[in-house]
């Protein structure tokens, strides 16, 4: 189900109480002009899933965080962060990841150039 960001929270609110217990996993895709984030929805008694996607653009990339709703998110959403350069909004994660990572590059978007010198955050 495609979903704009503005409506994710509250879709994420509905599908849990419609019986979507467990998040699967959060992950992203760069399609060059847009970005997409999927979330992938588990209703565990009925053995059901449920896909998420919410279409971004690659300059204005955000989604509102879904920890209220989903414990499990944290790592995902610190993935989507770092990898793909995706901002959570709604969080602040005082740890990274990638511990050397510079918070300037997104290594999973397909305009990231491999051996690229950077600077890192030491």
């Amino acid at each position: 189900m495609k979903v704009e960001r503005q409506d994710l929270t509250a879709q994420i609110e509905g599908i849990k109480k419609g019986g979507y217990d467990y998040l699967v996993k959060i992950t992203a895709v760069d399609y060059e002009k847009y970005l997409e984030v999927v979330y992938i929805l588990r209703n565990t008694e009925g053995s059901q899933d449920t896909t998420i996607e919410v279409e971004l653009d690659p300059g204005d990339a955000w989604v509102p965080s879904i920890m209220g709703f989903y414990k499990g998110a944290d790592w995902y959403e610190r993935e989507l962060y770092e990898m793909f350069g995706i901002e959570i909004k709604g969080r602040h994660v005082e740890r990274l990841l990638l511990e050397k990572w510079n918070g300037k590059i997104a290594p999973l978007r397909k305009n990231f150039v491999w051996n690229t010198p950077y600077e890192t955050s030491d």
